[in-house]
């Protein structure tokens, strides 16, 4: 396919955490807030007056004083986001905002906050913990609108004196779901029987969006909306089969690059960083508060599997299953991040279930941080796109 005429403007953002939009929404004047999790409702950080940045590290080799600090037994995206920050490479955010949902993320912002990492450039830098709920019913909305209102809200009014008036945050909302429907737009273009966007195209520019000031990257994202209207597929299709990608952290597309070198194509992502749900719209009324509209999206929305009560646990996989459907895909891979702690059990279950109850191809696998093993990881990604076609030679489709 022709190339994407913004690929790789959008490509260049990821390179350094500290990316030129970021240093020119610094220079307007713009309050930068390091965010880490969905669960912590990403449109109350980018009010007027200031913008999130999804905090990961691209490019890590090393983890060792990360390692250090945190044992070589936590999760590997959090080593690696606590040694960029001990080499400076968070300097520029003005504070962090903390979803108190992982405890191993946790204790990496802790140690952030402990060790003065972020505080060299910024004397003012602080770190605030917002507790999330951990299922997902009226006292969870009512729950978090409570920690969201007092840490969220009123503290970036006293520290920074943003304007969280109702009126702002409708503002904010309705800004947050331009940018979705433009992203959702480009996503649809993977369900045609012939994707004109390849998984990893996709990646980078979803990606984009959580590491960029929204207003300075809506322009090309909508140029490329208009942009696949026309573009034509591959004559001769460069995939074998089409899979939902799901899980933990994918903050590196080449991760996907990988997959799809392999032969399969990640036509739907359900994984942290990705769209479903990170970037689909919030609805509005104009009966309740905004904030409890806003939180009530997210608490129902999220598919986390810290969210432990039943009905949330059976539901996600009826979500795998449905997306996958939707999106014509061939089978599931489901990945982890190296000593995460939620999704290890998420994984084994929604494996086991999705192929017996559901009937998919399910490719389950734990991954490092970085790319290295990335042999490894190719192969089985192949043996599992041969498994595919095996099955649908001896049984038809799925």
């Amino acid at each position: 396919m022709k190339d994407l005429k913004h690929l790789i403007y959008f490509e260049d953002l990821l390179q350094n955490a500290d990316n030129a939009l970021v240093q020119q929404a610094k220079k307007e004047g713009r309050v930068c807030i390091g965010n880490i999790c969905y669960q912590l409702p990403e449109v109350l950080l980018n009010l007027p007056g200031c913008f999130s940045v999804r905090m990961r590290a691209p490019r890590t080799s090393s983890m060792e004083m990360g390692t250090y600090y945190m044992t070589s037994l936590s999760c590997e995206y959090c080593r690696a986001v606590l040694e960029r920050s001990l080499e400076g490479g968070f300097n520029f955010l003005d504070c962090i905002f903390d979803a108190y949902a992982c405890s191993q993320m946790t204790s990496c912002v802790e140690n952030i906050a402990h060790l003065g990492c972020c505080a060299g450039d910024n004397p003012h830098f602080f770190v605030q913990h917002v507790d999330t709920p951990m299922k997902a019913d009226d006292n969870g909305v009512e729950h978090l609108v409570r920690m969201c209102r007092a840490r969220v809200l009123e503290k970036l009014e006293e520290a920074f004196g943003i304007d969280v008036s109702e009126d702002a945050l409708r503002k904010a909302v309705e800004e947050h779901n331009e940018l979705c429907r433009v992203i959702q737009e480009i996503g649809s273009y993977r369900k045609l029987e012939e994707p004109t966007i390849t998984g990893y195209e996709f990646g980078v520019l979803c990606l984009a969006s959580y590491c960029a000031p929204h207003d300075l990257i809506l322009d090309k994202l909508k140029e490329t909306a208009r942009e696949l209207k026309t573009r034509k597929p591959d004559k001769q299709k460069d995939y074998r089969v089409k899979i939902l990608l799901a899980g933990s952290e994918v903050d590196d597309p080449d991760f996907i690059k990988l997959i799809e070198e392999s032969g399969a194509r990640v036509v739907a992502d359900r994984y942290c960083f990705g769209s479903f749900p990170g970037r689909e719209e919030i609805p509005l009324n104009d009966r309740e508060d905004v904030l409890t509209q806003i939180c009530r999206h997210t608490v129902m929305q999220c598919q986390c599997p810290r969210y432990i009560d039943a009905p949330r646990i059976a539901q996600r996989k009826e979500y795998l299953d449905a997306l996958a459907r939707e999106y014509h895909a061939d089978g599931i891979m489901i990945q982890q991040m190296n000593f995460c702690n939620f999704w290890p059990y998420e994984r084994t279950g929604a494996a086991r279930i999705l192929t017996e109850e559901y009937g998919w191809p399910v490719l389950n696998v734990d991954r490092p941080y970085t790319s290295g093993g990335s042999g490894q990881m190719r192969t089985r990604v192949q043996a599992f796109v041969e498994s595919i076609e095996i099955k649908k030679i001896h049984g038809g489709e799925r």
